[in-house]
Parts: C-alpha cells; sequence; structure tokens
C-alpha cells in the first residue's frame, strides 16, 4: 500500500525521536513491500519562532491532505511566560479539534524484563496491561470561557468543564468495544461526588455498559484509581475518562512500564457520527489518526542523543494498526522492541546495571534493523 504521512517534529527532543520513528516506519515498509512518503511542517514553539502562530496554516493542510500523522513533543521553557496568548500547545488542541479525534488511547504494558526499571514491587506489576481510553475534545481544555481577568485590581482567572451526552457516550463505546477485543473489562472514571459533569459522565457510562453485557463494567472516583493504578494495576484491563483526569493518570501509569519514554498513544475519530463504528476495522471507518509518544519535549535533553525513541517507535506500530490496518507489521515492530529489550540494550531512562547503554539513534537503529530481519 502507498501511505502520505506527515511528520510533525515539534520542540525540544521531537526531532530525534521522530527520526527514529520513520526510520524504523521506513524498515518496515521495505519488509513488508508498502510504500511510505514522509513530509514535515512545522508545529509548537517552532512554528511560534518562525510563523508567530503554534499551528500554521500550511502544517494543517499538510495534516488534511495526508494518511496519518506521526508527532514529537511540543513546548518548552521558552515558551512558558503564563501571560501568554500564543502557547505551543494550542497546535496539539487545533489538531485534535480540527480533525475530532476525541478518542486517545494509551497503552500500558510491561516488559517482563523491565520489572526492576519501575519504582513499584515486582510482585505487584505482574500482568500489568491495560489501556486508557481518553476523552480528547471536550472538558476544562476546550471549555469557555477560559480567561484571566481583574476585579477591582484583583487578579482572576476561570475555566470551564462542559461535556454533552453525545461527547461522553462515544468514548465510552470506544472503550466496551476495545474490552471486547482484550479481557472484557472496563473502569469508567468520574468525580460523581463533586462534579455535575461527572454524575453525567457516570449516567452515560451505565447507559453504554447496558448494550454491552458480556463487558464488565465498573465505576471508580479517579482519586481511588491514582491509588489502585499503584496498589493493584494488574486488574485494570480498559480504563475510560474524561480529557484532564485521562492526561494526569497516563502520566502514574507511564510508571508502571518504567518511563514515560516507553508509552505511545494513538488520537482517533470516525470519518461519520456513527458511535458504533468499530474501533479496528477498515481504514476508511477512521479519520486521519495522530501518533505521539505521551511524554514532553524534555528541551533540557535536546541535541544530546540521549532520549528513549521508544515511546514513538510504538506510536508508529499504533499508526500502522490503526490508521491503515496493517496488524503484522505492527505486530513487527512491536516484537523488535520487545527483542532488543530481551537482549539487553536500553536507553539512559531505563538503564539497569549488567545492560547496554544505547543512545537515542542507536536504538531507532536497532530496532529497525530488527524489524528488517
Amino acid at each position: 500500500m502507498r501511505a502520505n504521512i506527515a511528520v510533525l517534529p515539534g520542540d525540544g527532543i521531537g526531532g530525534e525521536v521522530t527520526a527514529e520513528g520513520v526510520r524504523v516506519l521506513w524498515a518496515t515498509a521495505e519488509k513488508f513491500g508498502h510504500d511510505f512518503a514522509f513530509e514535515k511542517a512545522l508545529v509548537g514553539g517552532a512554528a511560534i519562532d518562525a510563523t508567530g502562530v503554534a499551528l500554521p496554516d500550511e502544517t494543517m493542510s499538510l495534516a488534511q491532505e495526508s494518511d496519518a500523522i506521526l508527532l514529537g513533543a511540543v513546548g518548552g521553557p521558552k515558551w512558558d511566560d503564563p501571560k501568554s496568548t500564543v502557547r505551543p500547545e494550542q497546535s496539539l488542541f487545533g489538531l485534535r479539534k480540527g480533525f475530532m479525534l476525541f478518542a486517545n488511547l494509551r497503552p500500558v504494558k510491561l516488559s517482563p524484563m523491565l520489572k526492576s526499571a519501575s519504582t513499584l514491587k515486582e510482585e505487584v506489576l505482574d500482568g500489568v496491561d491495560l489501556v486508557v481510553v481518553r476523552e480528547l475534545t471536550g472538558g476544562l481544555y476546550f471549555g469557555q470561557p477560559s480567561k484571566r481577568y481583574e476585579v477591582d485590581g484583583t487578579r482572576h482567572a476561570i475555566d470551564t468543564l462542559p461535556y454533552s451526552e453525545e461527547e461522553v457516550a462515544r468514548v465510552q463505546h470506544v472503550a466496551f468495544k476495545l474490552a471486547r477485543q482484550r479481557k472484557k473489562k472496563v473502569t469508567s472514571v468520574d468525580k460523581q461526588n463533586v462534579l455535575a459533569t461527572s454524575r453525567l459522565w457516570r449516567e452515560i457510562a451505565g447507559e453504554v455498559a447496558a448494550q454491552y453485557p458480556d463487558v464488565a463494567h465498573e465505576d471508580m472516583l479517579v482519586d481511588a484509581c491514582a491509588m489502585h493504578l499503584v496498589r493493584r494495576p494488574s486488574t485494570f484491563d480498559v480504563i475510560v475518562t474524561e480529557n484532564m483526569f485521562g492526561d494526569i493518570l497516563t502520566d502514574e501509569a507511564s510508571m508502571l512500564a518504567g518511563s514515560m519514554g516507553m508509552l505511545p498513544s494513538a488520537s482517533l475519530g470516525y470519518d461519520n457520527d456513527d458511535p458504533n463504528a468499530p474501533v479496528k476495522g477498515e481504514k476508511n471507518s477512521l479519520r486521519v489518526g495522530l501518533y505521539e509518544p505521551i511524554h514532553g519535549s524534555a528541551p533540557k535533553y535536546a541535541g544530546q542523543n540521549v532520549a528513549n525513541p521508544i515511546a514513538t517507535i510504538l506510536s508508529a506500530a499504533l499508526m500502522l494498526r490503526y490508521s491503515f490496518g496493517l496488524e503484522a507489521e505492527a505486530q513487527a515492530i512491536e516484537n523488535a522492541v520487545s527483542a532488543v529489550l530481551e537482549e539487553g540494550y536500553r536507553c539512559n531512562d531505563i538503564m539497569e546495571p549488567g545492560k547496554t547503554l544505547l543512545g537515542t539513534q542507536e536504538m531507532g537503529e536497532i530496532i529497525a534493523n530488527k524489524v528488517a530481519g
């Protein structure tokens, strides 16, 4: 098959890790006889410096003309002025909203050879294999009004947390359909004892759950979920939650896998408004997907060849699976990552005594070589 892939490196280490994602995708294309074309564009802080906006029209046009998007990371201290009205993160919001990428899938699966890389006891980590489904286009990050203002010389700020029935239902359907392909359990996370939006969330979660009698369903407060993620993480299968809660919980969950440098993500939306459209299936059932590591731009490590590219490489595998329907190719990348870790190769963030330390480029190269066979 032929596919056009937009590459948006972003800021900090973004350019380094996306380069290794592209390297592994090239190797996969050659191995399986595909034709992947890559084109880069500015996004985030780099785009602000060059054009004055975080998501230039040229970048959005490229994304619209592409079959999938591979993104690095955006942001950094250079653009962190709290008074600024133009911020790198606006590019993420623009892409998510522009393509209606409402479902963010963040798989957390611990490689057995990385048990000692986590700060948790090994017996707690046994069997960890979960997916967080984060609602991505609603909630606090998009609600209006969202602003700073002054009253009688005193500074104030307000953010708004809105959700509609349709927004909650469609992401719940994604979670339940995904659970059917896994261990058939959904944990819906909210804060219904405090928030009106969470009470709506819980009500709709129950209504959707009734349509999936073959899938076990439980509701859990977000603070309890945060506790149980480090107390009994192996009991989770699919966790579904609203935008901000999902953002926070997945950063916590990344430590189960040893490092944020190990966690990929896929942001997906449907080509139609049918909430029952399949999570996996024909390529045309999905909009353009955006694939990125969950970590940030880590500017202090930029240009040093020390960043872990595995999260980006695994994001590339998710691209092959969800946007292109290439399951064998996705598994080839995931198997290559597992093999490299099994052989004792590590980046700095997951380094252990007795293992072989590799830089960003070297890790990408050895994984690409594994894919190539």
